[in-house]
């Protein structure tokens, strides 16, 4: 969800320095709930994912986020199915 995501972004900045692009959030988002499984699991594990962007461009998403104003959506399926059928197929 979106309101997660930024969390993990907020978290990420705070910790890192960087503010990240909402796009990256959902990576950051996976690898720190992978880092808590393997914290539960005692699994050790090297964790890797893709950081690209930054956030300056999406202050005003952030302020949404940091104010309680940002609400998680989720997408209709039927309008994801929808949207699926005019992908055209491509040998």
């Amino acid at each position: 969800m979106q309101t997660g995501c930024f969390e993990a972004a907020v978290l990420w900045a705070r910790t890192e320095g960087f503010l990240p692009a909402p796009e990256t959030s959902h990576a950051i988002k996976a690898a720190i709930d992978e880092a808590i499984k393997c914290r539960e699991t005692g699994e050790a594990k090297v964790i890797v994912f893709g950081y690209s962007g930054h956030g300056n461009f999406d202050l005003t998403s952030y302020d949404q986020y940091l104010s309680g104003k940002l609400e998680d959506y989720d997408y209709p399926k039927e309008l994801i199915e929808e949207a699926e059928r005019h992908i055209p197929k491509v040998d």
